[in-house]
């Protein structure tokens, strides 16, 4: 190498350094971008073609290194739709292409970002602080079923009420029952027989209302809930067990009981009525339900006071049913659950860790609305970094992958800079020695330079 290639040489040392500068200028100034990845430098040297013994140590080049898939710290915020991922993964995005009318229309090509700082605009989108608007799917509240991909608006719309459909229902039934006449079993009423001792028939037999006080003092209390009809309409629905058997090898009869539900409350001087769902549940010794047998049966046609809920199946599930003793002889309910709710408006929104945006509303039901795009890369560090914070699929990233794989979404936060404001003004002060340096070799070789000149003069 002679004066000259050194001069080339330090040149290009300080065209580095100046680009190693730039991107610690950057990663100082956006130490406080929420969701920004710090770009580090590397130098690379540059070697003409020579042999071993006249090898020399060559100019330098320098290129950025990305640090998209290191994570930066997480930070509450209070806002429930502000989001960090914890783990890969790239929330996915599109930008305002302009309007239409009033309502925005977008850009169609996919951005993926870490910069989860979302929050709802006028329009009910989801848009974080740089101006890209969140992707995912939208699902139907009702049924939970995707609707569509695209931008993630929030409805506004009232939740319209959902009819019971099924009851989950656990007890242990009492082998002995305690009931106020005293008489563990239910016999036949004057009204007419409401028993139905073996299988099934559909529909049961009803309690008249001139048997209704009989009835109540022969059975035990098997729970209350409220269900609701298709436009929402409260019923409350009353349950009571029935003994009509009792365990006789002689007789060959096993421990049967009956359920029974309100179907006409009593009020004033009216007697309630009572009806059978038509099933005969019968255990073994063990006090293991034998009949029916599969996880539910179904009720055809409850109706309470009028209201008809239509067919509503009642799920007890394997060993949700069961005939134990009690001290009490009345019986536990374990799970009484059903899954109808009456119409309601939106009280609030939060993200779930597996990223669903979920509504609570005023019934008191919470559903999931959407679910946030997240897109996970082979090779992340090889993104390319466009403005506001946004990241473009490159050749060498590869193709975006949907999920979070193992990954978590914390809501109620946003992931910070990854920036160490400290490590960046260490490199800084090497930067300022190294472009220095190169400021002497090239202050040397034009010192050189005039000596050899002066030679020849």
């Amino acid at each position: 190498m002679d004066v000259f290639s050194a001069l080339q040489t330090s040149v290009s040392g300080l065209k580095a350094q100046a680009f190693s500068l730039e991107n610690i200028s950057g990663n100082i100034a956006n130490s406080q971008t929420v969701g920004y990845k710090r770009i580090d430098t590397d130098f690379v040297d540059l070697l003409a073609e020579q042999p071993a013994s006249h090898q020399t140590a060559g100019s330098v080049a320098a290129f950025s290194q990305l640090t998209n898939s290191l994570q930066g710290g997480v930070a509450a915020t209070g806002v429930a739709t502000n989001m960090a991922l914890s783990g890969n993964g790239f929330f996915t995005v599109q930008t305002k292409a302009g309007d239409n009318g009033g309502a925005p229309v977008f850009s169609g090509t996919n951005l993926y970002t870490r910069r989860g700082d979302f929050s709802v605009d006028r329009d009910g989108y989801l848009v974080n602080g740089a101006g890209s608007y969140l992707v995912g799917q939208t699902l139907d509240p009702a049924t939970g079923q995707s609707t569509g991909t695209g931008p993630i608006a929030v409805p506004d719309s009232t939740l319209p009420a959902r009819a019971t459909s099924s009851i989950a229902y656990a007890a242990n039934l009492p082998s002995t029952p305690t009931t106020a006449s005293g008489a563990a079993l239910l016999g036949t009423l004057l009204g007419g027989d409401p028993r139905v001792l073996t299988g099934t028939a559909a529909p049961g037999p009803t309690v008249s209302a001139s048997d209704s006080a009989t009835f109540v003092n022969a059975s035990v209390s098997g729970g209350e809930l409220t269900a609701y009809s298709g436009t929402g309409t409260p019923v409350s629905v009353q349950l009571r067990w029935a003994k009509v058997a009792s365990a006789d090898a002689a007789a060959g009869t096993s421990d049967t009981w009956n359920l029974y539900y309100a179907n006409q409350t009593g009020s004033g001087s009216s007697a309630g009525t009572w009806q059978n769902v038509g099933t005969a549940f019968t255990f073994n010794g063990s006090g293991q339900l034998t009949a029916p047998t599969g996880t539910s049966l179904s009720i055809p046609d409850l109706t309470v006071n009028g209201t008809n809920l239509g067919a509503v199946a009642l799920n007890f599930g394997t060993g949700g049913l069961t005939q134990y003793g009690s001290p009490t002889g009345q019986v536990t309910t374990n799970t009484l659950q059903q899954n109808g709710y009456a119409a309601g408006t939106l009280n609030s929104l939060a993200v779930t860790s597996d990223g669903k945006l979920t509504g609570t509303y005023s019934n008191g039901n919470t559903v999931a609305l959407a679910q946030v795009g997240v897109a996970r890369f082979n090779a992340p560090d090889s993104l390319k970094a466009v403005s506001a914070g946004n990241y473009a699929q490159t050749a060498e990233s590869g193709g975006p992958l949907a999920g979070l794989a193992g990954g978590t979404i914390i809501g109620g936060n946003v992931e910070q800079s990854n920036t160490d404001t400290a490590n960046e003004f260490s490199k800084l002060i090497v930067t300022q020695q190294a472009y220095s340096a190169n400021t002497r070799v090239m202050s040397t070789a034009q010192q050189m330079m005039s000596d050899l000149i002066n030679v020849i003069r």
